[in-house]
């Protein structure tokens, strides 16, 4: 449960950190974040391993990836903007988070164990 809370807290992060690069406005948190949380949910219900192995780099490049695309069709569905580099950014940032934190925990975890 405590990665599915940490994957959550990024993305609402990489969300707010590109409205307040765009100076969007703040009432529009919930819309623009919506995608890309969804997203999130999904890949988290549907892959058993991320959910049996919630710690591991795979697991964290499979919600990487499906986090990415799907909130990325979800937001084109939702009639907001894809265009650009947009999707490269997006998609590289929520990779590099998602796996970032992933990383520093096994780095954290392997010298505890010595």
């Amino acid at each position: 449960m405590i990665a599915f809370i940490i994957d959550i807290l990024l993305t609402g992060g990489f969300v707010a950190y590109g409205m307040n690069t765009h100076d969007s406005p703040w009432s529009d948190f919930p819309v623009t974040a919506a995608p890309f949380v969804i997203a999130l949910v999904i890949a988290w219900l549907i892959i058993p391993r991320v959910r049996e192995q919630p710690f591991s780099l795979v697991s964290g490049a499979i919600v990487a990836l499906l986090t990415a695309g799907i909130g990325l069709a979800l937001r084109a569905g939702f009639g907001q903007g894809v265009s650009g580099a947009f999707p490269i950014v997006a998609t590289v940032m929520i990779a590099a988070l998602f796996l970032g934190w992933r990383l520093i925990a096994l780095l954290i975890n392997q010298v505890r164990q010595k």
